[in-house]
């Protein structure tokens, strides 16, 4: 922006020479950065991309993680926040030339938002395939009027009901209507897809089971060696809920924090003060300092379970079997039998954390006349180790 800015300013200020000149040099040598510029800014968003981007220098310091990704789970590619939800309709939209049941349920559950009206209207579209299944000799329930005022409150309002009946086998036909001018409209059952009654219950269960489809959290795992700023963090703005301005202000109040805490309290005001303070963070950027001093990071959100980092961690570990522990800042033991959220032990929006194998079990192994492995992460990882 500031290139093309100056650009801008020398194409006004500046008459154009016959010949070349230097400021005709600028101008090229700006064109050509704007235009590296954009080829950079486009590979995060390039089809099938399954990387993300390398962090970029922003100011003295190296960002500790390049943003938020997600990954999508129909295609695999690494995605943006702000690209998550185009991708996945790209992706559903495409999935119908290859599996048109399972992509019409697929778009009914994500792209309708209101989970109670998906929920009336799936609901409500099994009730019409069981009376099939229950009375396949009357013609009556392979009929379906469009114009129903209950088809037209809870399915005809939901986007991919109709690629759905029409991919299970209903044809929407216009059919006389006795004692009435014109014809109307109706979903009709066809022959084939009667004759098949475990298809239809088969597509029935699908529908009723589905779930909305979401893109996960790329954890963004990275190794790094040992280093004397393990406990530094320089986080990108996708970490926050707040703008820019609100978190500069969060930090000019945090020197306000003894007098707050002066202040006579109800049990009830501290409670809403730390659900606040919960609710600020959406994801977190965690470490675990290894024995031998490497690190390991990954992304995930803030509400997300200690077991998950557990998990997360173990699959790291060439031993994955032996019994390891989480110690948090002040030397705070982590269980992974608590049902804690990461904000909810303060670990957000980043946070270094101490491993330790079980005490127990390394005396166990040494008195067995053994020596423990010293080799702690996978060799494909350490492979990849980078400098902090």
């Amino acid at each position: 922006m500031a290139a093309a800015a100056a650009l801008a300013r020398l194409e006004q200020k500046q008459p154009r020479a016959r010949g070349p000149t230097s400021q005709d040099s600028i101008r090229n040598q700006v064109r050509k950065e704007l235009r590296a510029e954009a080829t950079v800014s486009g590979n995060p968003e390039a089809p099938g991309s399954n990387t993300a981007p390398e962090p970029k220098e922003e100011g003295p310091a190296h960002l500790a993680v390049p943003g938020v990704y997600f990954t999508c789970p129909l295609t695999g590619a690494i995605l943006r926040k702000d690209q998550r939800d185009a991708r996945i309709r790209e992706a559903i939209l495409m999935h119908f030339s290859t599996d048109p049941v399972a992509a019409s349920i697929m778009k009914i559950h994500t792209f309708n938002k209101d989970r109670d009206r998906v929920k009336l209207g799936v609901d409500t579209i099994a009730k019409y395939l069981d009376n099939i299944h229950l009375h396949p000799e009357e013609e009556k329930y392979r009929k379906i009027k469009v114009q129903n005022k209950v088809f037209q409150e809870r399915i005809h309002c939901l986007e991919g009901t109709h690629e759905f009946f029409e991919a299970i086998g209903f044809q929407k036909v216009l059919l006389p209507i006795p004692d009435q001018d014109g014809p109307e409209e109706f979903y009709v059952l066809s022959e084939a897809a009667l004759a098949q009654p475990q298809s239809l219950e088969r597509h029935k269960e699908q529908l009723l089971s589905a779930e909305p489809v979401r893109a996960t959290l790329a954890r963004q795992r990275r190794v790094f060696r040992p280093s004397p700023l393990a406990s530094q963090f320089d986080l990108p703005a996708d970490f926050f809920n707040l703008t820019a301005e609100e978190i500069k202000r969060e930090q000019r109040l945090r020197s306000e924090a003894v007098e707050r805490l002066s202040v006579l309290r109800t049990k009830a005001m501290r409670e809403r003060e730390e659900q606040r303070e919960m609710r600020k963070y959406t994801y977190t950027l965690l470490r675990v300092r290894l024995p031998d001093g490497c690190l390991l990071q990954g992304t995930f959100y803030a509400r997300e379970r200690v077991a998950v980092l557990y998990g997360f961690v173990r699959e790291a570990l060439q031993n994955d079997w032996l019994p390891f522990e989480l110690l948090a800042s002040g030397g705070q033991k982590l269980s992974e039998d608590e049902n804690l959220a990461f904000n909810e032990c303060g670990l957000v929006p980043s946070a270094l954390l101490t491993f330790s194998w079980d005490a127990a079990v390394l005396e166990d192994i040494r008195a067995a006349g053994t020596q423990p492995d010293m080799s702690i992460l996978k060799p494909e990882l350490l492979s990849a180790i980078e400098k902090l």
